[in-house]
C-alpha cells in the first residue's frame, strides 16, 4: 500500500544513522522499513486516539529491538546518535499524522535500546 501522506513519502527517515558510516546501511534500510510500514498501518488502520497509536508505535519499537542484535553481529549496536534519530522520527510520524501531544517515550515504550 503506496503512503499517501505527503510528509511522510517526502521524509528522509534515519538520516543521522544513515550519514554515520557506523551504521551499516543495509541494516538501517530494515530500520526504514519498520518506520514505513507503521506509516501503512496507521493509514489502513487509522488510529483514533493516543492509546491505538501507541499500539501501533510499540509494536514497530520491538521490530526495532530484534535489529539490535544485527546491529551486533555488523560491529555496531543502538546507541545514543541511533536512538536519537530513531525516536525523532517515531515523533515525526505521529506528527504527520496529527498526533501532536504524543508522548516520545510512550511511542516507544517497548525499547530494549
Amino acid at each position: 500500500m503506496p503512503i499517501t501522506n505527503h510528509q511522510i513519502s517526502g521524509h528522509a527517515f534515519l538520516r543521522q544513522l544513515y550519514e554515520d558510516a557506523y551504521f551499516p546501511d543495509h541494516i538501517v534500510d530494515k530500520g526504514k522499513a519498520i518506520l514505513l510500514r507503521m506509516c501503512e498501518r496507521i493509514e489502513a488502520e487509522q488510529p483514533s486516539d493516543l492509546p491505538a497509536l501507541y499500539a501501533l508505535s510499540q509494536a514497530a519499537t520491538e521490530e526495532f529491538n530484534l535489529l539490535e542484535a544485527e546491529f551486533a553481529a555488523a560491529g555496531s549496536d543502538i546507541e545514543t546518535v541511533a536512538r536519537e534519530g530513531i525516536a525523532e522520527d517515531f515523533w515525526f510520524v505521529a506528527s504527520a499524522y496529527g498526533f501532536t501531544d504524543v508522548d516520545v517515550e510512550e511511542l516507544i515504550a517497548t525499547r530494549d535500546w
